[in-house]
């Protein structure tokens, strides 16, 4: 009981933190004159990190660290979560 609630609120932290790159990607980009559409921003976020990864290669040469930062925490999420259902039911 006890290591599933951990993976639970590992995978909620990790999942808290894609938020906060996400509204880092969303700031980079509002800085940059890109139109964000705030009210259907669930739908057009994943437009919004690749414009940010296609930006910021564009400038340096690779993505900058908030795309591998958002895609590194929903996928750690994701494993997490699982795991986590995994070990409740075991």
């Amino acid at each position: 009981m006890i290591m599933s609630e951990i993976l639970f609120g590992a995978g909620i932290l990790s999942a808290i933190w894609g938020v906060v790159s996400s509204i880092a990607i969303t700031s980079f980009l509002s800085g940059r004159g890109e139109k964000i559409n705030y009210f259907l921003l669930r739908l057009l976020l994943f437009r919004y990190v690749m414009r940010y990864s296609e930006i910021t290669t564009r400038e340096n040469g690779k993505p900058g660290r908030w795309y591998y930062s958002y895609i590194v925490s929903m996928i750690l999420a994701l494993v997490l979560v699982a795991a986590g259902i995994i070990a409740k039911n075991v």
